[in-house]
């Protein structure tokens, strides 16, 4: 029973203070949007989990302005990239591949693609940051606050929640809710939204530690060390990973438990044990500090959102660790919903904008849980060239190991087979292309008529950049005065840019015409010699792709809602029917259900 207190009334109530939840609060506060957030935890994750954080996210960060405090944070990107196959961290290796975009080629096409840089920033280090964001700009933020239920109609949602250090139960008053309560989300489940695929796959086991192993990886840099013991695992493949947490002293080493025998009892001496066997010293003078089980999925939801309720992060895509893009996905969810909200809350967007989310990022989310699946199986052929797969002795396992080191042909030809299986694993660790290449297709973007470019290289592997309407916005560095800037750093803050180049004056008088008769920002940079900002590379005349007077019409989440190749009798018209498109400016002004239904319904 509630109490009869009244209720807290605010715009959005987020539900989670994972990556999707924080960086959403984060996001609102930023925009002015009146925020609560609430968590069942006492504080945010305690455990690292998440880690690996991409450029696009750091993109986002640098938008918040967070990038810094993220960097010095984080461990930086030169430190992430020998992932190391070996017996045990002491033993013998067996091979190392250059990931996350530490090959010399791909770190050149890292840093052309974006003024940030990849690093490794473990969850329970970003969270925090998110978090503390999102209070000072004005979110309330209530830990050790359980969601319970909501209801919803046609003004707003009633969520009743329980504060779990006094057991009270309340109310909150929001216009929307947004679940970020991760995979075993409660909204998605109270909603009934479809979910595809099937949860807990495989069993493993997260073991928190410290120990200093400068001596056995400072000379190899890395996020990743797979260990392959075949037999330490009761007679099995006896495959685990000792992740870098921060160097070289706190990792995460994971093992796999069968489920169907549950997840086994590890107090902290058997655990100290699975680590000294993956370090490979039995004396190694270990701290365990946290111990978890968790397991693999392979599920996506189908409807991210009904009514005036948007699910995201882990609650909508549940999927292996593989390609790091658990919390990047998440909070890509949470810059593209919160400036939508923003805009339908300021009256300066029809609530139709919303159901641009679901058409946006549904796509992602399926994407994602494929791609981190796939990911799976680009192991098995290392176990192959090992000889782990051709026998179930763990003896003939180590035997056919120890044939690496032979000199005869059957040596040669495993050692050739090992490093073909290693090699292939670059879909794994350095897929830039899934990072970077997500384009939209909706109602929020105007299409220029113009086809699809085609891939110039494999598009899961490789970023390519383009200005097409649903693309992020290119890169480009360019100047203002004596300081050097990204075309990022123009855009976002909230606001649609216009971008356009040194004999776009016309665009000025246009944008602030329509900006006034729609009541929406709208700010025009000139990018070009002698204008206040300039283009001394050439790099945004070669990757806006329209004319000197063409224009790049930029959403708030840096994507590309509209292009206009040279200013002429149609411009103004095509920026007003941009506009008011992108915002859903004519279509009603309640958030039709019919849309919800019809997904339900096909689902």
């Amino acid at each position: 029973m509630t109490t009869t207190a009244p209720f807290i009334r605010t715009d959005v109530l987020v539900v989670g203070t994972g990556p999707a939840g924080s960086a959403t609060a984060a996001l609102l506060s930023t925009h002015g949007v009146d925020t609560v957030v609430v968590s069942k935890f006492g504080w945010t994750s305690r455990t690292p989990r998440s880690h690996i954080t991409n450029q696009r996210t750091m993109e986002i960060l640098r938008d918040l302005g967070l990038e810094q405090e993220a960097v010095a944070a984080a461990t930086p990107r030169e430190l992430m990239g020998q992932n190391t196959y070996c017996t045990s961290l002491a033993g013998t290796e067996l091979g190392r591949i250059r990931t996350w975009g530490t090959h010399p080629a791909r770190m050149a096409d890292h840093d052309l693609a974006s003024p940030t840089r990849l690093c490794d920033l473990p969850q329970n280090l970003l969270e925090p940051i998110l978090v503390n964001a999102a209070a000072q700009r004005g979110a309330r933020v209530r830990f050790t606050t359980e969601y319970l239920s909501h209801v919803q109609d046609d003004e707003g949602v009633t969520t009743t929640v329980r504060d779990n250090l006094t057991g009270a139960v309340y109310d909150i008053r929001s216009r929307y809710l947004v679940g970020a309560d991760g995979a075993n989300s409660k909204v998605v489940a109270d909603l009934g939204l479809p979910v595809e695929g099937r949860m807990g796959v495989s069993g493993s086991l997260n073991i928190v530690f410290s120990a200093d192993l400068t001596a056995y990886v400072a000379h190899r840099p890395s996020v990743l060390y797979w260990v392959i013991q075949p037999g330490s695992d009761r007679g099995g493949l006896g495959i685990g990973v000792v992740r870098m947490v921060r160097p070289w002293h706190k990792w995460l080493a994971i093992w796999n438990y069968d489920l169907a025998d549950g997840p086994p009892e590890l107090d902290d001496e058997a655990a100290a044990t699975i680590v000294r066997n993956l370090v490979g010293v039995d004396d190694l003078d270990v701290r365990v500090e946290a111990t978890s089980a968790w397991t693999v999925n392979d599920a996506y939801v189908s409807q991210l959102s009904h009514g005036r309720v948007f699910c995201m992060g882990d609650a909508v895509h549940r999927h292996p660790p593989t390609n790091g893009l658990g919390s990047n996905v998440s909070i890509a969810d949470a810059y593209n919903l919160a400036w939508k909200l923003a805009f339908v809350l300021r009256g300066e967007a029809s609530a139709a904008l919303l159901e641009s989310y679901h058409d946006e990022r549904a796509p992602i989310a399926k994407q994602t849980v494929t791609r981190a699946n796939k990911s799976l199986g680009d192991f098995p052929p290392i176990l192959g060239a090992l000889g782990l797969l051709d026998t179930e002795d763990p003896a003939r396992m180590r035997a056919n190991m120890a044939e690496l080191s032979g000199e005869d042909d059957a040596s040669a030809g495993r050692r050739a087979a090992l490093r073909e299986a290693i090699d292939s694993t670059h879909y794994v660790y350095n897929t830039h292309g899934v990072e970077m290449n997500q384009r939209y297709t909706s109602e929020a973007v105007v299409s220029d008529g113009s086809p699809e470019p085609a891939w110039e290289r494999d598009p899961e592997l490789y970023f390519q950049a383009s200005s097409r309407p649903g693309a992020p916005l290119p890169h480009a560095w360019v100047t203002r005065g004596t300081t050097t800037v990204s075309t990022h750093d123009l855009c976002g803050e909230g606001r649609f840019v216009l971008l356009t180049g040194n004999s776009g004056h016309a665009w000025n008088e246009t944008a602030a015409k329509i900006s006034a008769e729609l009541g929406v920002a709208l700010t025009v940079e000139l990018i070009g010699p002698g204008q206040s900002t300039e283009d001394p590379f050439g790099e945004f005349a070669a990757v806006c792709e329209t004319s000197e007077s063409g224009a790049l019409l930029v959403r708030p989440d840096h994507i590309v809602g509209w292009r206009h190749h040279s200013y002429d009798d149609t411009a103004e018209a095509g920026l007003r029917d941009a506009l008011t498109r992108i915002l859903a400016l004519g279509a009603s002004a309640d958030r039709p259900a019919t849309a919800d239904s019809a997904r339900l319904a096909h689902t």
